[in-house]
C-alpha cells in the first residue's frame, strides 16, 4: 500500500521512461509501470490470450467494446450517486442523485444493454462479444453487469424478466460459470461491494 500511495501521490516520482500516475490501479511488469484500467487491459489482453492472435485489428475492436462497457456500466453508474461533485457526500447531492438514478435505470442502462445485445447477435462466430473466443471485453462487461445488479437490483431484475436482453444475460451467466472466474468469485481476492463505484441506495433504484 505504501508503494502504491507513493506512485500515485501528486509529487510521486517515476523512474524514466515511466511517468507519474494519477490514481490506482497501477500495473508494474518488469521495467514498465502503467496506470488507467483501459490501458492496463490493452497491455495485458494479448499477453493473457484475451485477444485473438491472428487478427491484427482485434485489439482495437475489443478495446472499443471494453471502453463502452466501462462508460455505461461503471462511469455512468458511479455518477448516479455523485452527479454534481465527486468530493461531496452523497447526502449533499441526494436530490440530484435520485433524478440521475431514475434516468440511468430507465434510459441509459437499457440503451447500453441494447447495444451489447446487438453486438452479441451480430457475432455469428461465437457466443462472445467478438470473434471466436472469450476476450477481456467479455470480462469487463461481466463485471459491469455484476456491479449494476448490486447497485440497482430491482431495475436489473425487471430488465432481465422483460426478456429483451437474453444474449447479454446469457453472456453474464457463461462468464460467471467459467472455472477460473468461479474460483476468483469464491476467493478472498474478490472484495465485496461497499462505497466504491457501485453503491446501493434504495431511493436510486426502481420500486
Amino acid at each position: 500500500m505504501k508503494t502504491l500511495l507513493s506512485l500515485t501521490s501528486s509529487s510521486g516520482d517515476a523512474p524514466p521512461p515511466n511517468i507519474p500516475h494519477f490514481a490506482p490501479p497501477v500495473l508494474q511488469h518488469g521495467d514498465l509501470c502503467i496506470s488507467q484500467l483501459p490501458n492496463i487491459l490493452l497491455y495485458l489482453g494479448p499477453k493473457l490470450g484475451l485477444v485473438p492472435a491472428n487478427d491484427e485489428n482485434a485489439i482495437y475492436r475489443i478495446n472499443q467494446l471494453a471502453l463502452t462497457a466501462l462508460d455505461g456500466l461503471s462511469n455512468e453508474a458511479h455518477d448516479t450517486h455523485h452527479p454534481i461533485a465527486v468530493g461531496d457526500y452523497y447526502e449533499d447531492q441526494k436530490d440530484a442523485a435520485i433524478k440521475r438514478g431514475k434516468d440511468y435505470t430507465r434510459n441509459r442502462l437499457p440503451k447500453f444493454l441494447g447495444y451489447f445485445e446487438n453486438v452479441l447477435r451480430q457475432n455469428k462466430e461465437s457466443e462472445y462479444l467478438y470473434g471466436k473466443q472469450l476476450s477481456y471485453a467479455d470480462l469487463v462487461l461481466f463485471q459491469g453487469l455484476d456491479g449494476v445488479s448490486f447497485a440497482f437490483p430491482n431495475a436489473v431484475r425487471k430488465l432481465r424478466e422483460g426478456g429483451e436482453y437474453k444474449e447479454v444475460w446469457g453472456l453474464y451467466e457463461r462468464v460467471r460459470g467459467l472455472e477460473r472466474v468461479k474460483a476468483y468469485l469464491g476467493s478472498e481476492r474478490r472484495l465485496g461491494y461497499s462505497n466504491g463505484v457501485w453503491r446501493h441506495y434504495e431511493e436510486l433504484d426502481e420500486d
